[in-house]
């Protein structure tokens, strides 16, 4: 699946985030570039491994855009992991944001 996400933070500071969001939920860092990271490993059930990839570029000067490829099918844990490491980014921007159910 493909997700994508504009924002204020730099994209250093996204890689950074990222570096440490994604081996928190058990993914292992694969490939590291100057504007992107690929990411690794099994993340809930059925056991299989998912590669996730990662990339940053200034859009418009003072944004970044952030998109984010998985090579799970349909919407899997990596991919709601994806919107939550987003969530993450806007509270970067926003403190007070909340994350709240979308129904």
């Amino acid at each position: 699946m493909k997700h994508f996400h504009r924002t204020s933070v730099m994209p250093d500071a996204v890689l950074a985030d990222a570096d440490i969001f994604f081996p928190m939920i058990g993914l292992r860092k694969t490939q590291s570039a100057a504007r992107s990271r690929t990411f690794e490993g099994v993340v809930g059930a059925p056991e299989e491994v998912h590669t996730l990839t990662l990339t940053v570029k200034m859009e418009g000067g003072h944004y970044t855009f952030v998109e984010a490829h998985t090579s799970a099918q349909g919407e899997s844990r990596l991919d709601r992991n994806v919107k939550k490491f987003f969530v993450r980014l806007h509270r970067q921007v926003d403190a007070r944001h909340a994350s709240t159910a979308a129904y």
